[in-house]
């Protein structure tokens, strides 16, 4: 493995960071810009200044040659063209018949000649004098004819000063751009530093922090929403962890101690027969046994149906008449309580049928608990819904009760004892169940005096619309028990203080 330098390492350590990575790229690419661009002015100046200086020597000879044709020339030749001082006329025996002061006692600047066919030719000499740009004229077409010639010294110290003068200033130009770059690059990247830095003291048990907003609308401000959005999600969702592991704590607790009840009272019995097993009477042994083995299994198995709802377990969902299925499973009861009924047919609605049946019979067992004289069931559509209500005339809900009773092992002081009391989960498997089928369940204040649960439920299908009010099986109609001042209705009591109403689930739900 090769082993770093200490240039490499700071190299490394330098460009670990965007700022200088940016800075590097942006400076590398100006640099590959103006260089070439640098070059190309150069060039171009070079050729308009090349340019410039032949039109002026080919503008000074025609001049003079034009001078010479007219008449007697000027002794000495005065230029007409600034900077195109060496003008010389040279007869056919190459001598120089006069010339302008500044090229008096030289020899021919050129030997070139033009011929008859080309009277003017322009030409790059080198002399003593130095590299000159010359254009030679020829006087007429005459084969003795003399020659002018006009020439100007070429720029070689000027052009080379003026290169190293455009390298410093593309050095210049570069080193700025680059200064610019890290300074646009740290004020753009100091938010990045801020979030950091608060995302660094952000933990479990500090979620309300937020790292700073920025102004403007770029990809440093939405990544800042983005990750505030996020942490609210994440506190949120803390907070339902919190929350649920208090449910959860709590639910454990509540199950552990109605499942130890029913083991100890069953243990009390087994421990009794043992102790005094001829005193004991075996029959009566059982059926209390038995009697606490049953408690204990309905525990179980609503602990094992929450579960599952919990878990979202999906069920077969078809189109049911909930007119049909109330029918159907009062019909199959047998309550001391009469079970009156007001049914709108055709109320159809996609659901578990089973679990649909298992709402209806905790609601029915819990009004039967607490009902005096009378449970009424009703079905109805209201709007988009499907609308069930279960309301007896027993003692009622207090207002602020009306929400616990839906939690799971909730007994109101009342419902406490054991022949009273459920498994306390009844209400809380019924809510469930309507919340997996995206409906409601709530309570309140029946027209009986009584309480009254609520069941609501989207629609589904046409529904015929022929309510009729009835009674089914051995609840029938005309039970004495059932009068018109039963159904009258009566003021929902609401009780404070000291005195608790009896609700909580059965025994799949006792209130």
């Amino acid at each position: 493995m090769r082993v770093l330098t200490l240039p490499d390492r700071y190299i490394k350590v330098f460009l670990r960071s965007i700022r200088p990575r940016i800075t590097l790229l942006l400076t590398v690419l100006l640099a590959l810009f103006i260089v070439p661009a640098y070059v190309r002015v150069e060039a171009l100046t070079r050729q308009t200044q090349d340019d410039s200086a032949w039109r002026d020597v080919e503008r000074q000879a025609t001049l003079t040659a034009a001078a010479v044709r007219a008449g007697p020339a000027r002794i000495p030749i005065r230029p007409d063209v600034p900077g195109v001082d060496l003008i010389q006329v040279v007869g056919p025996d190459h001598r120089v018949i006069m010339s302008t002061p500044t090229a008096r006692g030289l020899a021919p600047l050129s030997d070139v000649w033009p011929s008859l066919l080309t009277p003017e030719r322009d030409v790059q000499a080198s002399t003593p004098q130095g590299r000159l740009y010359l254009s030679a004229v020829r006087l007429s077409s005459s084969l003795d004819s003399a020659v002018v010639y006009a020439a100007r010294r070429a720029p070689d110290a000027t052009s080379a000063r003026r290169l190293w003068l455009l390298v410093l200033e593309a050095a210049v130009f570069i080193t700025l751009a680059a200064c610019i770059t890290w300074r646009i690059a740290d004020r753009l990247l100091s938010p990045v530093g801020c979030i950091r830095a608060t995302l660094c003291s952000i933990n479990s048990n500090n979620l309300s922090s937020r790292v700073p907003v920025p102004p403007g609308n770029d990809e440093i401000v939405r990544l800042a929403w983005t990750i505030n959005g996020t942490l609210d999600r994440l506190e949120k969702a803390n907070e339902c962890s919190k929350l649920a592991l208090t449910h959860l704590s709590r639910f454990t607790s509540d199950a552990s101690h109605e499942l130890r009840t029913p083991l100890a009272g069953l243990r009390v019995l087994l421990e009794e027969a043992q102790l005094h097993p001829c005193e004991t009477e075996l029959p009566q042994l059982l059926d209390e046994a038995l009697s606490d083995v049953d408690r204990l299994q309905t525990i179980i198995g609503d602990l094992l149906l929450l579960s599952g709802l919990e878990a979202g377990i999906p069920a077969n969902r078809d189109l049911i008449d909930l007119s049909q299925l109330v029918k159907e499973e009062v019909g199959q009861r047998m309550d001391l309580v009469p079970v009156l009924l007001r049914l709108e047919t055709g109320t159809t609605v996609r659901a578990c049928r089973i679990q649909m049946a298992r709402v209806l019979t905790n609601l029915l067992d819990n009004a039967q608990r607490h009902a005096k004289h009378v449970v009424r069931v009703e079905v109805h559509r209201h709007d988009a819904t499907a609308e069930l209500t279960v309301s007896d005339d027993g003692v009622g809900i207090s207002l602020a009760d009306r929400e616990r009773i839906f939690e799971r092992f909730t007994r109101l002081d009342a419902a406490r004892c054991r022949d009273q009391g459920g498994s306390g989960l009844g209400l809380a498997i019924a809510r469930d169940i309507v919340l997996a089928h995206r409906g409601t369940l709530t309570a309140g204040c029946s027209p009986l005096g009584g309480a009254r649960f609520v069941l609501r439920i989207p629609f589904s299908g046409s529904a015929t619309r022929s309510p009729t009010d009835g009674c089914v099986g051995d609840q029938a109609c005309e039970d004495p028990t059932v009068n018109s001042s039963m159904l009258s209705p009566a003021p929902c009591p609401v009780h404070h203080g000291p005195r608790s109403s009896p609700y909580g689930s059965t025994s799949s739900a006792t209130r």
